[in-house]
């Protein structure tokens, strides 16, 4: 699902740590990182940071602007996107900042974002948008909607946006996946609900989704000597609307009472959990097919550690039959040089 902490320098860990230092199991490949506070001087750069109206998505927007990005809050809901741009204007005077509306559940409003792009490239892409343990539903094209929004939507748009990104000196998109993805066990037969639907089943395979995708990306942008870097990050327990808005709302003022209450007392503040994704989109040697979670047990908070070596990321074979079938289910083709923008 979806902090500021200072730093700490860690000491280099065994193969196999003591069971009596949980806080020590840290993965080999897994590098500390200082996040710098203020941010790299972002003046120059165009981002879109999608799901921005509040938590973590807000927060970036705002970091980013606050850097000097001119940041453009990519928001379903048109009335609360202009709150959150007037929000913003306010927090950080000066704040270059602008609303395009966005709902990633419709492949039509997908395109349209697209196709009405106003500006000559795009330098950052945060594909921070989602859906959290929500009730069973289906998009506007008929997805189970935490595939549909949190991977085809994130996938087509991307796709969608790619000659922008290419025509960036230093093109980059940065992928919200979750730390529950490493409890996902990826069913290639049931991405979409075809056989059975299991809420957190559901959740925890689209976010599994959202890292293959990152990786495949990097691969394919590699496979063509391009610049682009694909960067997938997990920002932690964060307190956010995520478990609470949207389609939750039928879930009863009990259900949304209870998780508030655990909300605030179990996660931590949305400024820490925003932390991976700005280290993520800023950070200038930052690799292309990284993963950027928070070092403490399971990844649900601390500070940001790369990862390169997660079993996921290894997994080629799994992440390129995702890809076939998210190209088959948009109709979206990525248009890599040589080759016309396309949407089928």
């Amino acid at each position: 699902m979806s902090a500021r902490t200072a730093p700490r320098d860690h000491p280099p860990q065994p193969a196999h740590p003591p069971t009596a230092a949980p806080r020590a199991r840290r993965r080999a490949d897994a590098r500390p990182i200082r996040v710098p506070s203020p941010l790299p001087d972002q003046r120059g750069r165009l981002a879109v940071v999608t799901g921005a109206n509040s938590g973590i998505g807000y927060v970036t927007a705002r970091e980013l602007a606050r850097s000097g990005a001119h940041t453009v809050l990519a928001c379903r809901n048109p009335e609360r996107g202009r709150a959150a741009v007037e929000r913003l204007r306010a927090e950080v005077p000066g704040a270059r900042a602008e609303l395009r509306v966005l709902d990633l559940a419709d492949l039509a409003s997908v395109r349209d974002f697209a196709t009405a792009w106003p500006h000559d490239r795009l330098d950052l892409l945060v594909n921070n948008a989602g859906v959290a343990m929500v009730p069973f539903s289906r998009t506007a094209d008929g997805f189970e909607s935490q595939f549909g929004i949190n991977h085809l939507g994130t996938f087509a748009l991307t796709g969608l946006l790619l000659p922008y990104l290419l025509a960036a000196a230093d093109p980059r998109v940065v992928t919200v996946s979750s730390e529950g993805q490493r409890f996902a066990r990826f069913d290639m037969t049931n991405l979409n609900a075809e056989r059975h639907y299991r809420t957190a089943f559901a959740y925890v395979q689209s976010k599994r989704a959202n890292l293959y995708f990152a990786k495949e990306l990097q691969r394919r942008a590699d496979a063509r000597n391009l610049r682009l870097r694909s960067v997938a990050v997990a920002p932690g327990l964060t307190r956010s609307n995520v478990l609470t808005g949207g389609a939750h709302h039928t879930r009863g003022r009990a259900y949304r009472l209870l998780v508030r209450l655990l909300v605030r007392a179990a996660f931590r503040p949305t400024p820490a959990g925003a932390m991976t994704s700005l280290y993520a989109a800023t950070a200038h040697h930052v690799p292309g097919g990284g993963y950027v979670v928070p070092d403490g047990a399971f990844q649900l908070r601390g500070e940001p550690v790369l990862r390169t070596r997660e079993r996921a990321l290894q997994d080629a074979a799994t992440a390129h039959r995702l890809w076939a079938r998210s190209e088959q289910l948009t109709g979206v083709r990525y248009p890599w040089p040589t080759e016309p923008p396309r949407a089928d």
